[in-house]
């Protein structure tokens, strides 16, 4: 028999090399044929009086991504279709459906010949599981070798088994880490754990599998052997006692109850490790027909699996535009963001011009080198790298250098007659086809590409910081920007390996608005009596990975002020609120309390390793109210509702024009609640009708800007949500809004 994503090789020693290859594709992953095949695959050798055992391993870079994520919304796309007809029924199909892959990986586990996973690179999710289903695991000694269940970061769980193989290789409390964080292991931290056995070097990785074979390798789990105990002792045991009291506690601490799969997973290690194997799957297998059901599970794979695989793969580029193959990029002032975007524009293997006043701009290259050197001493970079990083970095004081450029990005002062110098010195030396983007945060790229002699070719491309941590580019569109140069910046956020999201141009773009939102609801709290501490905690309980006063400090107090001034000066006095306005200007100019930057803000920053704490100071601002009479889920509700609200409002103003790139956005670039899927997703999920009547009472009890747009009253009327009203995949023009 022939197969199409598989090759089966048996040697002279009746041993058989199952190579997964799979057309077409640059990963392999678990489609329905694929599983089909595997499935022959397995009864072959074991039928097979020939076959002594068999190898299974990739013929491509990477071993496997796991799981086509398809399968998964073919499953969901038939549980909806079938449940108004019949809720029983249908639940039972997507239980069998959630079952197939385990079935496959035990019948494999099962079948009386030792099979060993030859992991030649990245092997993720439903592939790992496999390879713990597999008697014997060896992978290659290679920095391109990680090994992961990220599955929980998507809204689900490892549900071929992983809960159960896991912590029966490993003690519990490693593998609560691992199933419960998607951590991702190197081949040396997964042989510690116990879950491969050998490392090989990459070209003798298939004949240390096979030598597992002829010396012996016996075709039974450790689970189903007699006498089989755990690793880390029995649930209920002195060691067990110490573990899950604190592992339920420290979930809900990290979780606030808000991620369903992470707890489904402490539930089916905990209830597996007390049963037999098989018994184990199955009440795996029921969890995950669970998580399937859930809100969370849907909007979280489309979001940041979905949707951030359709961004990353250029979804929004313009169509019949030659991809740009960058050979040389300029970037503009060598501070803090322009040395970070040189940083991560060398670590992609493109050289770079670092340009500033004067050839002190080395400082620039001496942030890449610090940035660099820190991922060689923990291990995460070789030597030869950094150098040759630091290679493609040349720091300049002369435009002249710039010429050659395909791309200039410019990262000066926060100052229009600064950016407007920069502009015109350095399409002085540019050729005609060069594109020239700013890196500004706030200044309109309309009004900037007025300094510009060829307005087509200039773009925003605003980064966040710290540039070489931070995921999400915003690309901004002016007024007159050209097709070349919407497709020049994505291929250039693409190469660097980050996310990019256009935006059509306007105060603060998108991202700042909604950020902006965020502090300011914060802000008015503190001015209501609202203790700092339940500000901070409502934030993370809601969802929000630092909390807003936190959140202001990173970026800085005294910019935030500077924001504002910057908007009565533009917008009039009625554009900032006068009490936040004071508020402000009492923690910059009377108290000096700029942010973490000056180790005083709304935090006190003492010395390491002294953590950071709220300035007792907030206290006496303003009479303080009783934390028991503060509605402390409407505290909450407040800080997702008003950012909510201004991602609404820029869709309306067609600033956004797609709605994956604002659920997408919001989360990579201020970690909006990503169990909602994004800002977007969560008032699709409470329903326009539902939370336009939210916004009204809190616009009622809190002010205007809570009211809600006529968008989304439009779309409360019709019923609509915010992907049917903007279906992404039913534009003609990637371009312009819908």
């Amino acid at each position: 028999m022939s197969y199409t994503n598989f090759t089966l090789d048996i040697d002279a020693d009746g041993i058989a090399l199952v190579t997964w290859n799979s057309p077409d594709r640059s990963m392999n992953v678990f489609t329905e044929e694929v599983m089909r095949e595997l499935n022959a695959i397995v009864d072959k050798v074991a039928g097979d009086a020939a076959i002594k055992g068999a190898v299974i391993t990739s013929g491509k870079d990477t071993f496997s991504g796991g799981a086509d994520i398809t399968l998964l919304q073919k499953m969901l796309t038939t549980f909806a279709a079938d449940k108004g007809k019949d809720i029983e029924k249908a639940t039972k199909g997507l239980f069998d459906n959630a079952g197939t892959m385990t079935g496959l990986f035990r019948k494999l586990e099962t079948s009386g010949k030792p099979w060993v996973s030859a992991i030649n690179g990245t092997c993720m999710g439903g592939a790992f599981e496999m390879s713990l289903a597999c008697h014997g695991r060896v992978a290659a000694d290679s920095d391109k070798v990680r090994m992961a269940l990220p599955e929980v970061k998507i809204g689900i769980f490892p549900g071929a088994g992983g809960t159960q193989r896991v912590p029966r290789l490993t003690d519990q409390q490693q593998a609560l880490q691992m199933l419960t964080s998607g951590q991702t292991l190197s081949p040396q931290k997964a042989k510690s754990m116990g879950l491969i056995h050998e490392i090989a070097e990459p070209a003798k990785l298939v004949e240390t599998a096979k030598a597992m074979i002829r010396n012996g390798l016996k075709p039974v789990a450790p689970w189903d052997e007699k006498g089989f105990k755990l690793p880390g002792g029995q649930i209920y045991s002195p060691a067990g006692f110490n573990l899950w009291p604190p592992a339920i506690a420290i979930l809900r601490r990290e979780t606030y109850g808000n991620y369903p799969a992470a707890a489904a997973i402490l539930k089916c290690v905990y209830e597996g490790l007390l049963v037999p194997f098989d018994t184990a799957l199955r009440i795996e297998q029921r969890y995950f027909t669970e998580i399937m059901q859930t809100r969370e599970a849907a909007v979280m794979i489309r979001s940041l699996f979905v949707s951030l695989q359709e961004l990353n793969k250029g979804a929004r580029r313009p169509a019949g535009v030659p991809e740009t193959k960058f050979k040389k990029i300029g970037i503009l002032g060598a501070g803090f963001m322009g040395a970070g975007i040189a940083y991560v524009t060398a670590k992609a293997g493109i050289p770079v011009v670092l340009l500033d006043r004067d050839i002190e701009s080395a400082k620039g290259k001496a942030h890449s080198d610090s940035l660099i050197s820190d991922q060689v001493k923990k291990g995460r970079a070789k030597p030869d790298e950094k150098d040759k990083l630091l290679s493609l970095i040349t720091p300049t004081a002369d435009y002249a250098d710039l010429a050659g450029c395909d791309l200039v990005v410019e990262a000066v002062f926060e100052d229009s007659a600064v950016k407007k110098n920069a502009t015109e010195q350095a399409e002085a030396v540019l050729k005609p086809s060069a594109i020239f983007a700013s890196n500004t945060s706030t200044i309109p790229i309309t009004g900037l590409a007025k300094n510009s002699t060829r307005p087509k070719n200039f773009i925003g491309i605003h980064f966040f910081s710290p540039v070489d941590k931070m995921m999400l580019v915003e690309i901004i569109l002016g007024k007159k920007t050209g097709d070349k140069a919407l497709a020049t910046a994505i291929d250039f956020v693409r190469a660097i390996k980050k996310t990019p999201i256009v935006v059509n141009d306007t105060r603060g773009f998108y991202v700042n608005r909604c950020v902006l939102r965020y502090m300011s609801e914060a802000y008015k709290m503190l001015i209501e009596g609202v203790p700092a501490p339940m500000i901070e905690n409502a934030a993370k309980a809601a969802g929000m990975p630092v909390g807003p006063l936190a959140l202001t400090d990173e970026t800085a107090i005294d910019l935030a002020q500077k924001i504002m001034k910057q908007t009565i000066k533009d917008l009039g006095d009625s554009a900032v609120d006068p009490k936040q306005m004071t508020l402000i200007n009492t923690l910059v100019d009377e108290h000096g309390r700029f942010g973490r930057k000056n180790a005083k803000g709304f935090y006190d920053y003492p010395a390491k390793p002294a953590k950071k704490k709220l300035w007792p100071g907030l206290r006496d601002l303003y009479p303080q109210l009783a934390p028991e009479k503060v509605d402390y889920e409407e505290l909450q509700q407040r800080l997702l509702v008003t950012i909510a609200l201004e991602a609404a409002r820029v869709m309306e103003e067609g600033i956004v024009t797609d709605p994956r790139e604002a659920d997408v956005g919001s989360i990579l670039a201020f970690g909006f609640a990503p169990f909602t899927g994004g800002a977007l997703s969560y008032i699709d999920g409470i329903g326009a009708k539902e939370f336009v009547k939210i916004a009204k009472r809190l616009q009622k009890k809190y002010g205007a800007e809570f009211k809600a747009p006529k968008l989304l009253l439009d779309m409360a009327e019709k019923g609509e949500t915010f992907y049917q009203r903007f279906d992404p995949y039913a534009k003609s023009d990637v371009k312009q809004a819908a």
